[in-house]
């Protein structure tokens, strides 16, 4: 398996980057034979470094290395690619050996994005070197050089959009074993990289998480086979069927069913779709070199057709994602919140594959800073996500550092190869996208207490900060240049998702007002001496925000968005607060608790309102179930978070817009307020192991469990609410302390162990 080593591990020394020449058309296979060097006794260990610009899978003597998928994953490839180290000292033969590479297209040499697409490089290519360490000391190295050999495989096309081509007449065993003849296989192709870009994987692999049986077999109007996995979800279809040798079978993938048919639109141009040639013997076939995301699937093809495959079963769908270990656990009394967390749940695993993207589905899944930078606080509940996220951050620096500290709205980035697209010309510091750089570090300090990210990142949130504050207007303030500000207000047109009712200036302005303080702060963790300079310009930008923005405690466009962030954030005055506060629930009941905000304000919206005294109206908002609302698309049967707040209409038609995915996390944000208002569970200061236990009931929820794997050991926090009466109780790891505060008694302190409070407290009415 890919991890740490009973030994040093070894770095790539004498290995090359090699593919197949060009006369290869398929995905092409890579192998070598060996023999161990003689007079050294015997193998201590065998260590396996592996690399691909694309992805590779590779097997020892016929074994698989390991159980990764689509390694080494996304990286910014003109900088950094990564190289995984895996155990093989059990694979290694005394006789004759032989490895074998498959490789596929990957992000490397798939056109991404919408048209005209773009791609790193034109053909992938494979990286190894197996390093071999003897009793006597002796080491020998087999590595990817002039004397592999590269062959036809029965992949056909392995499009990370468009899916993957098999030939099951020309799936063989024997290229991965000794001996092999390699009939009509040429010399593999060096090709020109530079080996001071590998860096070593640290976060966690892809890998094979469950599988899910089907829920729902029918046939379409149209006379369409379809599959209803009950779950939207991210991987592919495992087949294990038997046809005529040569017949051809067809499944393409979506996430919605639209008038009884397979809802393709949102996919854009991608195809999403596997196709197999059957040999004629059983056949078993999953598409390991791309991913899909999906819950509903159409299958052209199946012998015998749907009575066939409902009496025999032989379809099931993997699920696929970075390995998490989870971390968070939320229930309560009311259904429909369990099931909106489930959605968050399910749209984390999905969009964190490799990279944590906007969408798996259609031709995008690109790694939208923005998204993670309000997400990452419940991510890091729900899953160990630290690792993952330092690995994306070091390619966000490493983009950043390339463009005079631009973190630009993508990492990997690719929209910089699309400067002809008339937005992707504006592309510069943008708020909140930009700001990713210090909210994402600052939620990974918060969740885990390790200095790490903040000392890994501090000159990459300084040069941030430092190149936003250049951009500040005459007034002082951030405005005049594009921002996305509060992206997808469900009150702008389906077309047109920049036209929110929240100035942008004012949005942007708050955003670098947090940022600043998040800087100062970091600062103060990490004993730096520029603390200082970055508090005092957070106060000059307030005051500069209360010039240009406010007026008899209004704040600019007076909408949900700005004073949900001003509160949240805290760039208010202290005397301002409640009179904000009082708007902002104004506000709320006049939209009959309905969201009215996008990308920026729907974070923080529930926080806002119980911060400043209005709990009732912050439930009434969360429970609300009428378009636009969080419940809104649990009610309409989505089982993972939505792009849209209306990505299916009421009538079970998708969207008109352009852009419309069913699985999108940002908008699961609101999880954060759940976690820690209903559940109770939040961090004081993870580093010394302190937490706060402070549950919030109301919205006629009656009781909530919560539990939260903390460095420290497993924090959990049950409550029941009857009759007025609320009993708390808390299990406190060995090593942390809880700060319990409940409602309407002054807060004490817990050590380790169990602990139960019972606590009389009126009920929270939700307001009509």
């Amino acid at each position: 398996m890919s991890g740490q080593l009973g030994i040093d591990a070894p770095v790539p020394g004498i290995g090359n980057m090699i593919a197949a020449p060009i006369a290869i058309e398929t995905a092409p296979r890579l192998r070598v034979e060996f023999a161990l060097d003689e007079g050294h006794g015997q193998i201590v260990q065998a260590t396996l470094l592996l690399s691909a610009l694309g992805v590779v899978e590779a097997w020892l003597n016929g074994a698989p290395v390991n159980d990764d998928l689509l390694a080494p994953g996304w990286t910014s490839y003109e900088w950094r690619v990564r190289y995984t180290v895996s155990d093989v000292t059990g694979l290694v033969s005394e006789g004759a050996n032989a490895l074998a590479l498959q490789l596929g297209d990957g992000w490397y040499a798939t056109p991404l994005f919408v048209p005209p697409h773009v791609t790193y490089g034109e053909r992938p290519a494979g990286f190894a070197e197996l390093h071999l360490h003897f009793a006597d000391g002796h080491r020998q190295i087999v590595a990817t050089d002039g004397d592999w050999l590269a062959g036809t495989s029965p992949i056909s096309r392995s499009n990370i959009y468009n899916g993957q081509s098999i030939d099951a007449r020309l799936i063989d065993v024997d290229w991965l074993r000794p001996g092999f003849a390699a009939k009509g296989w040429l010399p593999a192709e060096m090709v020109e990289f530079d080996t001071g870009k590998f860096d070593r994987q640290f976060g966690p692999s892809i890998r094979r998480i469950e599988t899910l049986a089907p829920r729902h077999l029918w046939t379409s109007p149209s006379g369409k086979l379809l599959v209803d996995f009950g779950q939207n979800l991210v991987g592919w279809i495992r087949v294990k069927v038997k046809g005529a040798a040569g017949d051809m079978l067809t499944i393409r993938h979506a996430e919605i069913i639209e008038h009884e048919e397979l809802g393709v639109r949102p996919l854009r141009s991608a195809k999403a779709t596997d196709i197999y040639t059957l040999s004629g013997d059983e056949d078993l076939l999953e598409p390991t070199l791309v991913f899909h995301g999906f819950r509903y699937a159409e299958i052209d093809g199946w012998p015998g057709g749907i009575e066939a495959l409902a009496r025999d079963g032989g379809v099931e769908a993997v699920v696929i994602g970075s390995d998490l270990k989870r971390t968070g656990w939320f229930r309560c009394s009311n259904d429909d919140l369990n099931q909106l967390h489930s959605n968050v749940l399910w749209s984390t695993k999905g969009n964190f594959v490799g990279v944590p993207t906007d969408c798996p589905q259609r031709d995008e899944r690109l790694g939208w800073t923005g998204d993670l930078a309000v997400f990452a606080p419940t991510a890091a509940f729900l899953f160990d996500v630290e690792d993952f996220l330092r690995e994306w951050l070091c390619d966000l620096r490493i983009e950043q550092a390339q463009r005079d500290g631009l973190v630009p709205w993508v990492v990997p980035d690719i929209l910089k190869y699309f400067d002809a697209r008339p937005l992707f010309k504006m592309i510069d510091t943008t708020a909140i996208w930009s700001d990713a750089v210090v909210w994402v570090p600052r939620a990974i300090w918060d969740a885990y207490g390790d200095k790490r990210v903040l000392a890994e990142t501090f000159d990459a949130q300084v040069a941030h900060v430092n190149r936003a504050w250049s951009q500040l207007s005459d007034r002082g303030v951030w405005e005049g240049r594009f921002q996305f500000g509060d992206w997808l207000d469900p009150e702008a047109p389906p077309q047109n998702p920049l036209a929110a009712k929240a100035d942008a200036g004012v949005v942007a302005t708050i955003s670098l007002y947090r940022s600043l303080r998040f800087v100062a702060e970091a600062a103060a963790v990490l004993d730096r001496d520029d603390e200082a300079e970055f508090a005092e310009k957070a106060a000059i930008l307030h005051r500069s925000f209360y010039a240009a923005y406010v007026e008899d405690g209004r704040i600019e466009s007076d909408c949900t968005t700005v004073y949900a962030m001003a509160i949240v954030f805290g760039i208010l005055d202290q005397a301002d607060i409640p009179i904000a506060g009082e708007r902002l629930a104004e506000l709320a009941r006049a939209s009959g608790h309905r969201i009215s905000t996008g990308f920026a304000g729907t974070p923080y919206v529930c926080d806002a309102l119980a911060r400043t005294g209005h709990l009732d109206d912050a439930y009434a908002m969360l429970l609300e179930t009428k378009c636009p609302s969080w419940l809104y698309p649990v009610r309409m049967g989505a089982t993972t978070i939505w792009e849209r707040w209306d990505s299916m209409l009421a009538d079970g038609s998708i969207n008109p817009g352009e852009m419309t995915s069913f699985n999108h996390y940002a908008l699961g944000a609101v999880a954060d307020w759940m976690h820690r208002t209903i559940g109770g569970i939040a961090p004081l200061s993870a580093v010394d192991g302190r937490y706060r236990v402070a549950p919030r009931p109301g919205g006629g929820v009656s009781w909530a469990e919560t539990a939260w794997e903390t460095r420290q050991g497993l924090l959990r926090v049950r409550w029941d609410l009857d009759a007025g009466e609320l009993r708390v109780q808390v299990n406190v790891p060995e090593g942390a302390s809880v700060e319990l505060a409940l409602p309407g008694r002054d807060a004490e302190l817990l050590g380790a162990g169990s602990h139960e409070r019972v606590q009389a407290i009126p009920e929270v009415r939700v307001p009509l």
